[in-house]
């Protein structure tokens, strides 16, 4: 577990830059935060690890120095770590990145409704705000090939990704406990479904496409893992947040991207019920949605940026990830969010037999 400490310096803030503090709490600016103004305080960030929480933190830097709290960075996610702690009322997670459906199934009870007079969301696409989350950006699931496995025959859909006997080899999928809708969507899709005919969809069929595979399957259940099994050659195609591609590839990882039909990812920065500090925890998330972070969040991790103002400095290889253009958006396969969100309890139940290899 991942466990670091940030602390800013406070500085006295004469009464005009108080009152003018006050005014910015009346009406949040995305990234603005009053000098001084979390002396004292301690807050608990909670990601994935690895390179994207590295990133996360980075971009919250100058939230840090400026308000003056101090800054604990843990993880990973996991929802009944979350839910132990607000039914215990000891909730030590003050701000959290969740996965997308998390939220919403759980919006009241696990996490709290956002107060939107103290986040400005005004730079965030129309649509991405929910009513416990905002987004924490945007990125996709692809997958991944090992080139000199393939050479100059290569998988070059999700089709290739099933088809064990013209592509053999080993393939990484997510094995952890949070349940995909997505990972249904694919086994459908693989197993001949057409697109506008999936729903209401048949989990059972989704997962048993992904069951009839099983043996060429090697699950990863952390962003690390999926990014070391490239790093190390142990799977010959590996299902992978972009992020953790991009990662591999940086490290020197000898895998090529498929773009077509990657999907749609944003996960969710979200407050749980029972914090200590609520306008802490909001002044945190509302400094995280700031043009400045976001571009440091994005130039760190090749996540794309939900602030619709940031424009990220970026390599080339770190440009190539990025979902936010055209051209990648053309190939972009949206999941059925709503749909998963009002059946997750039957997919998760499936989703918990299946990882547990049932």
């Amino acid at each position: 577990m991942k466990r670091s400490t940030f602390t800013g310096i406070a500085t006295l803030a004469a009464v005009g830059i108080a009152l003018a503090g006050a005014a910015r709490a009346e009406s949040p600016v995305a990234g603005a935060v009053a000098e001084g103004s979390l002396k004292g305080k301690t807050l608990t960030f909670v990601s994935y690890g690895g390179v994207f929480q590295d990133g996360q933190i980075k971009a919250l830097e100058d939230f840090v120095k400026k308000s003056g709290v101090t800054l604990l960075s843990d993880g990973p996610t996991e929802n009944a770590k979350i839910q132990a702690q607000v039914e215990s009322k000891n909730v030590a997670w003050d701000v959290v990145d969740t996965g997308d459906y998390t939220p919403f199934v759980h919006c009241g009870t696990l996490f709290q409704k956002l107060d939107l007079s103290k986040i400005d969301t005004s730079k965030i696409p129309p649509g991405q705000v929910g009513p416990c989350s905002v987004p924490a950006m945007n990125y996709a699931v692809m997958f991944l090939y090992n080139k000199e496995k393939y050479g100059d025959n290569p998988p070059k859909s999700w089709a290739d990704f099933f088809d064990v006997e013209k592509f053999p080899g080993t393939r990484g999928i997510p094995g952890y406990a949070d349940a995909e809708g997505y990972m249904v969507e694919l086994g459908l899709l693989a197993d001949g479904v057409p697109k506008d005919k999936m729903f209401p969809a048949d989990i059972d069929r989704g997962l048993n496409k992904w069951r009839s595979i099983r043996e060429h399957l090697v699950p990863w259940t952390t962003g690390a893992e999926s990014q070391q099994m490239m790093e190390s050659g142990e799977a010959d195609m590996v299902m992978v947040w972009s992020g953790r591609g991009k990662a591999a590839l940086a490290n020197g990882a000898k895998y090529v991207p498929v773009w077509k039909d990657w999907i749609v990812v944003k996960d969710q920065i979200a407050i749980p019920v029972g914090v200590k500090d609520t306008d802490a925890a909001h002044a945190l998330v509302n400094a995280y949605l700031g043009k400045h972070a976001q571009e440091v969040m994005a130039e760190t991790t090749s996540y794309s940026p939900i602030n619709v103002d940031a424009t990220p400095k970026v390599d080339e290889l770190t440009a190539s990830f990025m979902t936010n253009t055209p051209e990648k958006q053309a190939m972009a396969y949206n999941q059925n969010v709503d749909y998963w969100v009002k059946n997750y309890d039957a997919l998760s139940a499936k989703w918990a037999e299946f990882i547990a290899g049932n």
